[in-house]
């Protein structure tokens, strides 16, 4: 009877020790269920900035010192986080928007559409607003732009409104000016049918560890319809995680999101808050001749921000022919 207290007590520690693992690990979350952005208080669209202070917690500003955060409503109902994210040394041109963050995210989780969005505009989460002109040109790229609505909220409403995202660009350069009627667009299936060259040796599969069959899948999801010229990157960190992204193109040119960066965007989401410091290895597969090449600008982020040993190699693609004539008369 004596030795009760102390299983008791036992019991309750390891419940103790089960809960504290399930905030560390909820700490970095970044994608929730219907129900788990419920238990949050996003009981519907409108109730988004209940997310949005923890949003803001993981955004990774070192060189602006600027917290911004975004949160989204997929089709699916998930909801995403979408941070900022600057790299020390590098010029703020290659750092991600939380809207890009949060759209990659989106594709990296086979998402179909984003129906909401709200963007924090003040540091005390009271006011919420549009986003700036780089990222709704982004938005313009995917597949449903014109059901999604953003939150519009000054500190001085209880709530705010829903405003189309269309009506924040009534004059603008989209994907339907340049692309023939029906091409796919980010957040829609694509296969851009590519293979390794021959130089690069043999292919597993998407499933296997290696990181060139890794990047490889990822180019192959690639979003390059204005150039032509997708390509994809993998990581691995020193625990043998490995993390994928690929390049994502913006008919206006300059909101595009490279491949490094995509696959960072990946990293930020799963690595559960390690440094940059922490990858090892990489692998940029692009195509050969490609109009538009990614290995300078890859090699010069990894460079600065990856561990002084990282490993990077490129590897290149060509298109596999027979396959792209199969995929296009399935369209």
């Amino acid at each position: 009877m004596a030795q009760r207290p102390n299983l008791l007590s036992h019991f309750q520690n390891l419940v103790v020790e089960s809960q504290n693992r399930a905030m560390a690990q909820d700490k970095y979350k970044f994608v929730f269920t219907a129900n788990e952005a419920a238990s949050e208080g996003v009981t519907e669209p409108i109730r988004l900035p209940k997310l949005i202070r923890k949003a803001m917690s993981l955004a990774r500003g070192p060189i602006s010192k600027y917290k911004i955060g975004a949160v989204g409503r997929a089709s699916s109902g998930r909801v995403y986080l979408g941070v900022n994210v600057e790299f020390p040394g590098l010029p703020l041109h290659h750092s991600i928007h939380p809207e890009q963050f949060l759209v990659t995210n989106l594709a990296l989780n086979s998402e179909k559409g984003l129906r909401q969005l709200a963007v924090a505009i003040s540091n005390d989460c009271i006011e919420f607003g549009v986003p700036c002109g780089n990222c709704r040109q982004f938005l313009l790229e995917t597949s449903n732009e014109v059901d999604i609505k953003i939150l519009l909220k000054s500190k001085h409403e209880a709530e705010g409104s829903f405003g189309k995202l269309k009506l924040l660009l009534p004059y603008r350069f989209s994907p339907d000016d340049v692309l023939p009627k029906g091409s796919p667009l980010l957040l829609e299936k694509r296969d851009n049918c590519l293979i390794l060259s021959r130089s690069a040796g043999e292919i597993c599969s998407s499933d296997c560890s290696h990181l060139k069959c890794k990047a490889l899948a990822a180019a192959n999801n690639s979003f390059s319809p204005y150039t032509d010229s997708p390509s994809g990157v993998a990581l691995r960190d020193e625990d043998g995680i490995l993390y994928r992204g690929w390049y994502i193109e913006s008919v206006a040119y300059s909101p595009s999101l490279g491949p490094v960066q995509a696959a960072l965007v990946d990293f930020v989401a799963r690595s559960r808050g390690k440094g940059f410091d922490k990858i090892v290895e990489a692998v940029l597969v692009e195509k050969n001749n490609a109009r538009v090449s990614q290995e300078a600008t890859a090699k010069m982020i990894l460079d600065t921000i990856a561990a002084p040993n990282c490993d990077f190699k490129v590897f290149h693609c060509d298109v596999d022919f027979q396959k792209s004539i199969l995929v296009n008369s399935d369209r």
